[in-house]
């Protein structure tokens, strides 16, 4: 995170933007994730056995927290699949959007057995922030997503697209209507990202 960034919140005034913004990319943890959305930790989910059993004992659910928002507005519920190609987690990151009228959820898929060390590594890199009309600096936070992690932003959280840290699939369910539901920030300075302890 940024030095002496304070606790996440929309503030009432914008505050303005540094001369240069430099994040340290931190673990996801629900805390963390908390003023953005929601995220499921599968290893922690089944290790705790707060999954419960199905289809007679076979097989063991893990629900993602959390509410999902797909039908504001004549929305429909779509689930689909992102294919994201390996991007430097360095930046700069020039711009945040954000979809107010609904939810938007990433499972990161397709990343083999638990033992293979390749698949134990972290995905993607998380870039959010709050604020009412543009970005708030304060609330700007990056987050290191590992394979294991499904994440689900609130409706109007700014964030920006997946940045991947190698090729990868995500499931994504997400809110489909006529009318598109995306709007742009273009962020000045830009943002530069390092990749803290949590890019294990």
């Amino acid at each position: 995170m940024m030095d002496t960034m304070p606790t996440p919140t929309a503030p009432s005034h914008p505050l303005a933007w540094p001369s240069t913004c430099v994040l340290t990319a931190q673990a996801l943890t629900p805390e963390a994730m908390q003023p953005y959305g929601w995220m499921l930790d599968l290893d922690q989910a089944f290790a705790r056995q707060s999954a419960r059993a199905i289809n007679a004992g076979t097989s063991r659910r893990a629900d993602l927290p959390g509410t999902l928002s797909l039908s504001a507005a004549g929305g429909e519920p779509l689930a689909t699949v992102f294919r994201a190609r390996a991007q430097s987690p360095v930046g700069p990151w020039r711009m945040l959007e954000r979809h107010c009228l609904g939810t938007q959820t990433f499972v990161p898929i397709g990343h083999g057995e638990q033992g293979d060390a390749t698949a134990r590594q972290a995905v993607c890199v998380l870039l959010v922030a709050l604020g009412a009309d543009t970005p708030e600096a304060a609330t700007l936070r990056a987050f290191v997503v590992q394979p294991h992690q499904a994440f689900t932003l609130k409706p109007g959280t700014w964030h920006h697209p997946l940045i991947a840290l190698r090729d990868s699939d995500f499931l994504v369910i997400e809110r489909r209507a006529a009318q598109e539901d995306c709007e742009i920030h273009h962020l000045q300075p830009p943002v530069l990202v390092r990749l803290g302890g949590g890019a294990a």
